[in-house]
């Protein structure tokens, strides 16, 4: 299972929060699920972390803990997932569209997505499968 990761997911899932839902930290601790980063949300996070918003150390150590896990892959912010950003009219915010966008564009290249996210305006959408 490809799992697509929004900001706060990752944040919480780096800090050890409680706040992950006991689902989101079992497909986040499953050593065979593929973690897919939106680069949005890798760019958003470190900006939180920058700003401290976070227990996060500092924007080194978020690189270095989202290269050192094997499972998490960085899918690009390139022209097809841009494309797909345009018409997903359901969703109100720009970073939140990018992120449906790539479980969408991955989704079309045959591969099983779901979206971790507890974000309202991305669950309401009812664009992608959801996990939470």
């Amino acid at each position: 299972m490809n799992y697509i990761i929004d900001t706060h997911v990752l944040i919480w899932f780096l800090e050890g929060s409680a706040q992950l839902s006991d689902t989101a930290k079992a497909a986040l601790m499953n050593p065979r699920s593929k973690l897919i980063l939106p680069a949005i949300v890798l760019a958003e996070a470190a900006w939180i972390v920058r700003k401290a918003k976070t227990n996060i150390p500092s924007v080194t150590s978020l690189l270095s803990s989202v290269k050192r896990d094997h499972r998490m892959q960085v899918f690009p912010l390139d022209q097809t997932v841009v494309e797909k950003t345009i018409d997903l009219n359901a969703i109100a915010e720009m970073h939140d569209r990018q992120i449906v966008a790539t479980a969408l564009v991955i989704q079309s290249q045959g591969e099983e997505v779901a979206l971790l996210t507890c974000d309202r305006n991305i669950t309401d959408s009812n664009l992608v499968s959801i996990i939470w």
